[in-house]
């Protein structure tokens, strides 16, 4: 066992080579984060026509240079317990969604209705919480009743539609009218779906502003947690607005005198703009309510540049949004197309050609960095209720650098004990394990630096207890290989024995504790996972060293010395 191939000790090589290769931008923390992030906005700018006026700001090009961008650039995020950063607490307002539903079942009866012969009634959605629906005729209402009753469907796939399962309540009330609610069950699955949803949007938004390893998870029934380390600058409002999409053809009969004197047909709103339209006053600009296209046909939206090199936001249909702009603008030729988001026309563009590909640009008063903020809005979907800020705050680096120092100790103190009690108790044999603990150390860094994890401060003290584990395994062969001294066996085979007995062991207690870091990992979560990946890493990296590394360090040891005794 002391004789390794050359592959194998190419592959040792190779693995230390790249541990601390990914490793070494950590020393440079700051200076590679800056020139990272520098680098990825500059390829933005990069992207423009060579005819474009667009500029990359001051001084960007020179922090994008203060990193070569050929050097690993990874680095270990730090959380928002040692770093700082912003904190945010969001509500999502759910009784949105019930009112949705409501709304929905109000579509749905009228069909149901009319097919019974109640044709006179009217319906509203009361408070967000209640379907009020009042017949005419009196002689409908048991007819109605039982329309409405019909309506009810199982809640969460449930068999049957009555009692408990139902999801809604439909009471007689007065004024001969039928009062619907949802049941609690109904609620509460409405909750659950609209959570997941916001949170899905919530942290599409955020990884596409560039904010690495963000907390976005749900706190209670309506609540979400938003933490992002190292961002002191965000603005919530691009995280959590509506982004509502729609595309509407321009009334180009409206003139300015029309809307100077207030002459603006019933089908035909006037919807503010960020740009000049035609003759139009630059404020206003009007459209038809019919609305052509929504922003749920949307397949894909990225920062993009048009023809004069001017920033915008290319946007791409799926095949059913394709189809319908297709016939749109084969049939409107000449005429102009809103593009209207959140109540307001980002742009008005003349249709020139029929496009049949499904794939248009849309452009404005926009900055790169703006119209990169739209595109994120655009393509991770729309919120499915609003959602408003009820905590917010700015975590500064004092706590975070108080942390970082007592993890340094802690770290420190245990790590020049252990570096002490190895060589005391085990001599040359001690020291080279000791080598390869540093070497640990600095491979678990570099493998979290090339997955971009972010280290907490539980994940500090995962590093130290994978710290006593490498050295648990270091001990464990060296004592087999004194027993094999105790026999009077020669030193070749007094090691190579030793590494053979000890490594069955060595390998059940790691498996055993590497099985337990994935269960923590898979339900933990914020600083209990922080201490699973850590932990996980040092698990892999402490057996390569402890087996591995220190085994070929004896082997080139006793290549050179060729000792006859050995004395551990």
């Amino acid at each position: 066992m002391l004789y390794f191939e050359p592959w194998k000790k190419a592959l040792i090589g190779l693995i230390l080579l790249t541990g601390l290769s990914a490793m070494a931008p950590n020393f440079f923390y700051e200076r590679v984060r800056e020139a990272t992030l520098a680098q990825e906005e500059l390829a933005r700018y990069e992207a423009a026509p060579a005819n474009s006026s667009v500029e990359p700001p001051a001084g960007l090009v020179e922090r994008a240079a203060q990193w070569p961008s050929w050097l690993p650039n990874g680095v270990v995020n730090l959380g928002l317990d040692l770093q700082g950063g912003s904190y945010f607490l969001l509500e999502a307002q759910l009784e949105q969604a019930y009112a949705a539903r409501l709304e929905s079942l109000q579509e749905a009866m009228g069909p149901a209705l009319r097919d019974q012969g109640v044709r006179r009634y009217r319906a509203r959605v009361v408070n967000d919480e209640e379907l009020v629906v009042r017949i005419t005729n009196a002689e409908d209402m048991e007819t109605a009743g039982r329309v409405l009753r019909g309506l009810a469907e199982p809640v969460g796939g449930g068999l049957l539609a009555g009692g408990a399962s139902s999801n809604i309540t439909v009471v007689e009330g007065a004024d001969q009218s039928w009062r619907i609610t949802l049941t609690d069950a109904a609620q509460e699955e409405i909750d659950n779906r609209t959570m997941a949803s916001a949170i899905e949007v919530v942290r599409s938004r955020v990884d596409g502003l560039g904010v690495r390893e963000p907390t976005v998870q749900r706190q209670g029934r309506n609540r979400i947690l938003l933490q992002l380390p190292g961002a002191n600058d965000v603005n919530v409002d691009e995280l959590t607005k509506v982004a509502k999409l729609e595309f509407r053809m321009v009334d180009e009969g409206v003139s300015q005198a029309d809307i100077a004197a207030g002459r603006v047909p019933r089908n035909v709103e006037l919807v503010p703009s960020v740009e000049r339209i035609g003759d139009q006053p630059a404020n206003v600009v009007p459209v038809f309510t019919k609305v052509d296209i929504t922003g749920d046909s949307l397949a894909e939206a990225f920062q993009d540049f048009d023809q004069n090199g001017l920033p915008g936001v290319t946007i791409r249909f799926d095949a059913s949004g394709a189809r319908a702009f297709a016939r749109i603008t084969r049939g409107n030729v000449g005429r102009r197309f809103a593009m209207v988001l959140d109540g307001e026309v980002l742009s008005a563009p003349e249709i020139r050609t029929p496009i049949v590909d499904g794939s248009a640009i849309i452009t404005g008063s926009f900055s790169v960095e703006s119209a990169n903020a739209l595109a994120v809005n655009l393509r991770s979907g729309n919120l499915p209720v609003e959602i408003s800020v009820e905590e917010s705050s700015v975590v500064g680096p004092e706590l975070g650098a108080d942390s970082i120092a007592a993890g340094q100790i802690a770290c420190i103190v245990g790590f020049v004990l252990v570096l002490i009690y190895m060589a005391l108790s085990y001599g040359l044999f001690g020291l080279l394990a000791n080598l390869a603990l540093l070497l640990n150390v600095a491979l678990i860094f570099g493998a979290l630096s090339m997955l971009g994890a972010t280290l907490t401060l539980p994940g500090i003290a995962g590093i130290v207890l994978t710290i006593g584990m490498a050295v648990d395994a270091n001990v464990l062969v060296f004592e087999r290989i004194r027993e094999e001294l105790r026999r009077n066996r020669g030193v070749v085979r007094a090691i190579e024995t030793g590494y053979r007995q000890a490594l069955s062991a060595i390998i059940d207690a790691n498996v055993t504790t590497f099985i337990a870091a994935i269960i923590l990992f898979a339900i933990g979560s914020g600083p209990v996972k922080g201490f699973a990946v850590t932990l996980a890493i040092g698990i892999v990296t402490s057996v390569f060293t402890a087996v591995m590394l220190t085994r070929f360090f004896v082997s080139l040891w006793y290549d050179y010395a060729r000792p006859k005794t050995l004395e551990l």
